[in-house]
């Protein structure tokens, strides 16, 4: 699990392909600190598994289904890649609920300044994911964090401070460009159990149904 906010821009040093499948050597630091076997580390927003390291990258594997939903595919020697360690269960939460799945990609189709800040207008690749996206809640574009200002049916808006904009890879993105979209879990859990109805146990499942209704109803979300 992680909190979308990115601790490092690394660099892709490396990058092995066959097929569908592809290993990457990513350039870091600050992630590497306390790196282990194992570990899970957030690239762009995907969930990735530490196979190999030293004191200055780390090497991950990517499977067939994470080259074909995320932008990884894109990637080139020297690409800058947003970091993130898996958050640490005494460290402060300063984001929403960041899993590293990936649900779409989207395109940039718009960035405007406005004042301080940068709005990047995004069109997701499936729109069938702007049915979780909602003013004022959160996405997480390639890894990062970010609460929505604006959504319609076809796009949505964000806005990027300065110091964001500096720390990752957003100010880099120009119209036309790719991104990773993760949409907050919360709402696709509740879509879930609200529309269960198949399978064995399926009146317990509407029964259960039911009672989270109640329960969103009677706190306000509905």
């Amino acid at each position: 699990m992680f909190t979308g906010i990115i601790e490092e821009i690394g660099t892709l040093r490396r990058i092995a392909r066959q097929g569908e499948a592809m290993v990457l050597t990513i350039g870091a630091s600050r992630v590497l600190e306390d790196v282990k076997l194992g570990d899970s580390i957030s690239v762009n927003g995907v969930c990735l598994t530490v196979v190999s390291y030293d004191k200055e990258s780390f090497t991950v594997d990517v499977m067939p289904e994470t080259f074909r939903r995320t932008n990884l595919e894109r990637l080139s020697s020297g690409s800058p890649l947003n970091l993130e360690r898996a958050m640490a269960a005494n460290g402060r939460f300063g984001g929403h609920i960041v899993q590293g799945h990936v649900d779409s990609t989207g395109t940039i189709v718009g960035r405007t300044a406005e004042a301080n800040a940068v709005v990047f207008r995004v069109s997701p690749k499936d729109p069938g994911l702007l049915k979780y996206v909602l003013p004022h809640g959160s996405i997480t574009i390639d890894g990062i964090s970010l609460t929505v200002v604006e959504a319609d049916n076809a796009e949505f808006t964000v806005s990027i401070i300065p110091h964001t904009l500096a720390e990752t890879v957003l100010q880099y993105k120009k119209p036309g460009d790719e991104v990773n979209l993760e949409a907050d879990v919360l709402g696709k859990y509740i879509e879930r159990l609200l529309g269960f109805q198949g399978g064995q146990g399926g009146s317990m499942s509407r029964a259960r149904g039911r009672l989270t209704a109640d329960f969103l109803s009677d706190n306000g979300f509905l």
